[in-house]
């Protein structure tokens, strides 16, 4: 069997993306056509074949600039949706600006609204339905790639594994070699001999498509070997460094110049394009919120709380941000004026607290002047939450990894605050829950995280909180 190369993947990629341009136009000319003789079709200023060639053209090019994951060996329905999303997102801001500055239509309407509902929701059962058909392919022995092991490491096991454990996958293992047999290896994967008899058993197995090596480098001159070999037959060759003699969780490749190098974690919000659409965000959001609804709520708030305490309206306390610079927090005042307020976390029943200021933590309108920080740069509207100075200097010696936090901005809501570990942390491991969310958050971030961390705080603002206090 040859070996599938990365120019087929793009043909068939490319296949794809052209029948789903065509699925665009098609929805669209529909659109168009529904509009005809209604009051929408004045919305439209161009010819109906102008305009959908135009927004073909804009979709392609999206769905072009995002990519399709589709046909990868292990790929997930979320992984599928997320990258319809990111496509549909992109192609909205395109196609609205374009038609709108083109004069094709009016854009700012519930028509094309309508458009854009339809089409996203056609691709991700399109998609979803293609998803199904690979792996019904695949589970039925079609469309495999057959693969030998080299070395039988923690990391190797653990390869075989995943690599195994859905039939949908389309590998199939066919053995490992190593200079001896190891029995931590699963009985299944068969033993096939020493790495001296690889280029041999290749030979008579003409249809394996990939290599995988895991042996440690004293063993160069055998692995240079092999590489050659697999170079010269068809064979695609993967190197596997065993890393779990001390580091336990996945790491990332990266280069520094022509040499590679392996990251502890792939941290999406150094890069420079992720870092200007979330500051971007974060300043569109918090003027929006600062110019309408803060105002209100400010004028509300300080003459409530000039009324039921004395003291000033806004609580301001030193805390930790990004790379561990220390920045002023703003709160509103929920506590009588204390001398334990850099020291001690609020607790259920704490007597600083006044009825008042229990109201506004409950419905956490004490942390909405945190938007003023999110607008100066100190804070990002999501991100892992600010701890006070003595906090993070107790907590940094106590909990593994704890600084790693401080990679990004905090946030005025984050990942553990919407999972269940919002306010007092009376035991250590509580704490720790928080960071191992935030750590990770700062892993995982996407825009759309982001927007779903924001849905649910504001849920659970209208839900209630146990831990709101």
């Amino acid at each position: 069997m040859k070996v599938f190369t990365n120019n087929y993947n793009s043909f068939i990629s490319s296949v794809l993306i052209g029948t789903e341009t065509l699925i665009c136009g098609i929805l669209f000319w529909c659109i168009t056509q529904y509009a005809e003789g209604t009051r929408w079709a004045k919305l439209i200023l161009a010819s109906d074949i102008q305009i959908v060639f135009t927004v073909m053209l804009i979709f392609a090019l999206c769905d072009t600039a995002v990519g399709i994951v589709l046909f990868k060996r292990k790929v997930f329905a979320f992984e599928i949706i997320s990258k319809i999303s990111q496509t549909m997102f992109l192609f909205s801001i395109a196609s609205f600006v374009i038609l709108q500055i083109g004069h094709f239509m009016d854009a700012w309407s519930y028509l094309y609204a309508l458009f854009l509902i339809v089409l996203g929701l056609t691709l991700s059962v399109e998609r979803l339905i293609l998803r199904y058909l690979v792996k019904r392919y695949r589970t039925k022995g079609r469309n495999l790639r057959f693969v030998v092991l080299v070395g039988s490491s923690r990391s190797m096991n653990e390869l075989y594994h995943e690599m195994t454990e859905q039939d949908w996958s389309g590998y199939r293992v066919m053995g490992y070699f190593d200079y001896e047999k190891n029995f931590d290896m699963p009985e299944e994967c068969k033993y096939l001999g020493t790495p001296g008899n690889v280029e041999e058993y290749i030979k008579q197995n003409r249809h394996v498509n990939f290599l995988y090596c895991g042996l440690r480098d004293i063993y160069r001159n055998d692995i240079i070997k092999i590489i050659s070999f697999c170079e010269n037959n068809l064979v695609r060759f993967y190197s596997v460094p065993n890393l779990h003699n001390y580091v336990q969780n996945m790491v990332y490749l990266d280069a520094v110049g022509s040499v590679p190098i392996l990251k502890l974690r792939n941290e999406n919000m150094s890069r420079l394009g992720n870092k200007f659409v979330k500051r971007a965000f974060d300043i569109v959001f918090s003027s929006l919120f600062l110019c309408t609804i803060f105002p209100f709520v400010l004028i509300i708030v300080t003459i409530v709380t000039k009324i039921t305490m004395p003291g000033p309206v806004f609580f301001r306390q030193k805390r930790n941000g990004l790379n561990d610079k220390e920045f002023y927090c703003l709160k509103f005042r929920s506590m009588k004026v204390n001398a334990d307020a850099d020291r001690l976390q609020a607790t259920k029943d704490d007597p600083r607290k006044t009825k008042w200021g229990n109201i506004m933590r409950k419905t956490n309108i004490d942390e909405l002047p945190q938007f003023i920080n999110v607008f100066l740069g100190d804070m990002s509207v999501v991100g892992p939450r600010p701890h006070m100075l003595k906090h993070t200097e107790e907590y940094s010696k106590l909990i593994d990894k704890y600084m790693v936090r401080h990679l990004v901005k905090p946030g005025v809501t984050g990942w553990s605050q919407v999972t269940g570990y919002r306010g007092e942390t009376k035991e250590l491991n509580e704490m720790a829950g928080r960071i191992r969310g935030d750590i990770w958050y700062i892993e995982h971030w996407s825009f759309w995280l982001d927007i779903y961390i924001i849905y649910k705080t504001i849920a659970n603002v209208f839900k209630g909180e146990e831990k709101a206090y």
